[in-house]
């Protein structure tokens, strides 16, 4: 007998909508809300930003990998940061027992959404362009994602309500 997994986990690109959606969801389907960066936030006592800035991208993959291999939650939505997909690990262990959703938003889009991303606290080589960043991850999300949800044009709302058609079927 197959075990249905307890979490939805949402992945994406930084402006796709993973925090709030994940907000919203988790009321909708009477689950726990958990944001991955706010936890390396907290845990680290700095701003994404600031870990950047000091001790580099490379650094902040490596505490969010930490972050996401010590969560241990059940009927949470989880909004991973945009670099979780750079570790298997962390994504292998976040599959054990989650739905991964992939929230699938055009660059163009991210590209309004977001505005200057400089001060946003990505994980991304120095002198690395959004775009360059986008087309990087783009095969990251598609090849974890156990759903993909093409959300762009949609409200938050709308998103949920495919997720959890999505979810059910």
């Amino acid at each position: 007998m197959t075990r249905t997994p307890s979490n939805l986990v949402l992945i994406g690109m930084p402006g796709s909508g993973k925090s709030t959606v994940g907000v919203i969801l988790a009321k909708k389907t009477a689950r726990d809300f958990v944001d991955t960066d706010l936890l390396i936030q907290k845990s680290q006592k700095r701003k994404l930003q600031a870990i950047v800035d000091t001790d580099g991208y490379a650094a902040l993959r490596n505490i969010e990998e930490d972050v996401l291999l010590d969560l241990w939650v059940q009927q949470h939505v989880i909004a991973t940061g945009g670099s979780a997909v750079y570790s298997d690990r962390a994504m292998t262990h976040l599959k054990s027992d989650g739905l991964v959703i992939f929230l699938e938003v055009d660059l163009s889009i991210l590209e309004s959404r977001i505005g200057d991303f400089s001060m946003r606290g990505l994980a991304k080589r120095p002198g690395q362009s959004f775009s360059d960043l986008f087309d990087e991850r783009a095969s990251l999300y598609v090849k974890y994602a156990d759903i993909t949800i093409e959300c762009g044009r949609l409200a938050q709302e709308d998103v949920c309500s495919r997720i959890i058609a999505a979810t059910e079927s």
